[in-house]
């Protein structure tokens, strides 16, 4: 007999969260995703269903949370600006 492999309890077993599911998911409160879609931030949503609830979708929430990681510099080594080479402005004579 094959031993089951335990369910992660972090991870949801279905494809679509209500908002409730999804800011428990980020670790975020349910009004911070509701400001977020009124200004056209955060993850993607779409209304889904004849009521039209908010829907979010656990790959594009991944994905989103993965953009995320990749946008700043503390995740991203090729964006943190303690180890670039320092620019010259546009304009500037070089000094000798």
């Amino acid at each position: 007999m094959e031993a089951q492999q335990p369910r992660s309890s972090t991870r949801p077993q279905r494809a679509f969260l209500n908002v409730r599911d999804a800011a428990a998911y980020l670790g975020l409160s349910p009004q911070t995703l509701y400001v977020w879609r009124h200004r056209w931030q955060g993850p993607p949503s779409f209304r889904m269903g004849v009521n039209g609830r908010v829907a979010y979708r656990l790959d594009a929430l991944d994905a989103w949370i993965r953009e995320q990681e990749q946008a700043d510099s503390r995740s991203n080594l090729a964006l943190n600006p303690v180890g670039a080479t320092p620019k010259r402005r546009a304009g500037y004579a070089a000094i000798a």
